[in-house]
């Protein structure tokens, strides 16, 4: 991506920030009374300085991780296993909170410009996150213009606010105007200025979103990512001390029925047209920062499934090249906690801040370790950088933990504590399942002769597997050509058989199918789809080790799409030859418990219900059964 559009797809997480940040830490203040207001400026002050420690610590990351470097990530090459897991249990609670939060702010921004829509939030704020579902699953994608008006509209109504403004404000030599009378219902006192400074420091979430995305610049990538990411915290600490600068100038404070914006766009815009343009571009760069986290969430969750810590069937890509699971999963996620949250921002941001600060502190600490550990160029620069990032965020994260611990923070931490036991679980189980399968030489016998393909030679399909345009799940086309009497087999002489023995890896239960497949004396061909050119060598090299006696297909599929190029290949040899009764076999996982079934491939129904249109196919599985007791 260039700059120019990067920059606002990227940064509408943060930026929109904004429109519920500021409105967040005066909510606090104003449980003081009129003291309590006070504070609005120094406290804003405070999280100005945060965001530039905390962008500039950001910095330094990308230059480390010029492919790519997200808390979970770094947290895991440079503090381990577990620290990794707790950056990607915050990841994961930033990322639904993400979409709750910002159709929750989003709805408050349009119920402010039409106030009878009000009692319809929860609904119009669910149909919204099945809006979102909708088009991911679909495969829509932030790029380009269409993607980057909203956010520089809301940048261009937010500066234009506050432009107008301060030009009223000047009039009157910049007196702020009194704001209406305030009760106290609490003591001002360090409690109540630390609860306000973790809820306004809510306005940084997203900051980390162009580190994760530097591969998507162009050249050079990191450089135009540093370069983009500096332009985002500037743009993020002028809207945000823009708009609280407004609000001690108009003695505007938050109310029920309105958002501080829309109090701030009446005041500098009347009821017109510049202020329904204000309230409809924050309702849109509120969706956008929504749909963020629909790129981040599943590439999350992909990372977690392949390093073993989730379900592998979160590295599955859909039709649409999306990873539907984890978009489905968000989905159902930010919906289960909008609705139960009543859609209110304010009773939301608690939860919020936990998640965030959590995996900023660990990815800031990681990068102290790699510094310190690399020694690299101007080493001792950039651990400082890191060290007072990860520094300032474990405060904001120690302090909402337990000033906002009873108002909703514990579920926060609950859900990580959740997340650990599940993730680590999870792994146990795949790796006492992995020693199970691994391959032992003394216990394999290689048959001594080959067993071939039928004359003709092996058939190719007529396009390359795994990309668009292949054939589908179904097998229409084909199965409509044939004959009545496509079956006539009656007897076992007249059949004429091919196996194909779909292998996703090397070991025991792919030797066990091999085995069965060769014990049937008819011909026998190996199936392999692998995800890249390197991998589809590693597997040969592989193959020419342990099963080399048997003829070897591999197919390509740069996509991880599995069962699409399965299909498309025994669709082609089908129609190349009609007189073979051809039998997948496939290797099954087989365990005991059924929360551990989930764990694990169920590609044979798929194939089953995918081949079924077509006759003479036969889809079979050979179950290999998990020895050990405690891992089934």
């Amino acid at each position: 991506m260039r700059k120019v559009v990067a920059l606002p797809v990227l940064s509408a997480d943060a930026l929109s920030s904004v429109a519920y940040g500021p409105e967040a830490l005066l909510a606090v203040l104003v449980l003081g009374g009129t003291a309590g207001l006070a504070y609005s400026v120094p406290v804003a002050l405070a999280i100005v300085f945060l965001m530039l420690a905390v962008g500039l610590s950001y910095r330094q990351t990308i230059r480390a991780y010029p492919h790519g470097g997200g808390s979970y990530i770094v947290a895991t090459d440079n503090l381990g296993r577990i620290p990794g897991l707790v950056a990607a249990a915050g990841l994961m609670t930033d990322y639904i909170l993400t979409v709750a939060v910002s159709v929750s702010s989003g709805m408050a921004a349009v119920t402010s410009a039409i106030p009878g829509l009000s009692g319809d939030v929860v609904p119009i704020g669910v149909l919204v996150i099945a809006v979102l579902l909708a088009g991911n699953l679909r495969g829509v994608r932030q790029a380009g213009a269409l993607f980057a008006a909203p956010t520089y509209a809301f940048i261009v109504a937010i500066f234009a606010l506050v432009a107008f403004g301060l030009y009223d404000a000047a009039g009157r030599g910049f007196e702020p105007v009194p704001h209406p009378p305030l009760h106290a219902v609490e003591g001002v006192g360090l409690l109540l200025v630390m609860r306000a400074f973790a809820s306004g420091s809510t306005a940084m979430t997203g900051i980390e979103a162009i580190s994760n995305a530097v591969p998507a610049f162009k050249p050079v990538p990191w450089r135009n990512a540093r370069t983009t990411l500096s332009w985002m915290i500037g743009l993020l600490i002028a809207l945000f001390a823009g708009t609280i600068a407004m609000t001690h100038l108009e003695g505007v404070v938050p109310r029920s029925n309105e958002t501080v914006l829309s109090q701030l766009a009446h005041h500098s815009f009347g009821s017109g047209g510049m202020y329904v343009f204000t309230q409809a571009a924050t309702a849109l760069v509120l969706l956008l920062a929504a749909n963020t986290a629909y790129n981040d969430f599943p590439r999350v969750l992909f990372l977690l499934a392949r390093d073993g810590h989730a379900p592998r069937i979160f590295l599955r890509l859909g039709d649409r090249l999306a990873f539907s699971n984890g978009i489905i999963l968000l989905s159902v996620a930010a919906a289960l906690v909008y609705v139960a949250f009543d859609g209110d921002t304010a009773t939301l941001i608690p939860l919020y801040a936990v998640g965030v600060f959590l995996a900023f502190t660990l990815s800031q600490s990681g990068m102290v370790v790699h510094w310190w550990r690399g020694r690299e160029r101007h080493w001792r620069k950039s651990l400082g950088f890191n060290a007072t990032g990860a520094v300032l965020s474990a405060l904001v994260f120690i302090t909402a933990g337990i000033t906002k611990f009873t108002e909703g923070a514990w579920l926060a931490i609950l859900a990580v504590g959740l997340f650990l036991l599940v993730t680590t679980r999870i792994h146990r189980h795949y790796a006492r399942v992995t020693e199970a399968l691994r391959l032992r030489p003394q216990r394999i016998e290689i048959p001594s002769r080959t067993i071939a393909p039928l004359a003709g030679g092996e058939p190719r399909p007529g396009r390359r597997a795994g990309t668009a345009g292949g054939a589908t799940a179904g097998g229409a086309g084909a199965g409509e050509t044939e004959s009545a009497d496509a079956e006539p087999e009656e007897s076992p002489e007249e059949v004429r058989h091919l196996s194909v023995v779909a292998l996703d890896s090397l070991h025991r239960a792919s030797m066990r199918a091999l085995a069965y497949a060769a014990s049937l004396q008819q011909p026998v061909l190996a199936l392999h789809v692998s995800p890249s050119d390197e991998d589809a060598e590693r597997f040969r090299a592989d193959w020419l080790l342990w099963g080399d006696h048997l003829p070897l297909r591999i197919i390509v599929s740069p996509y991880r799409a599995i069962v699409t190029p399965l299909i498309s290949y025994v669709e082609s040899l089908h129609r190349q030859r009609p007189d073979l009764t051809i039998t997948v076999i496939i290797p099954e996982i087989v365990v005991r418990h059924w929360w551990h079934r989930i764990l694990h491939s169920r590609l044979a129904g798929r194939l089953r219900r995918a081949l079924r249109p077509l006759p003479k196919i036969v889809v079979t599985t050979v179950p290999f059964h998990v020895p050990d007791g405690r891992s089934a």
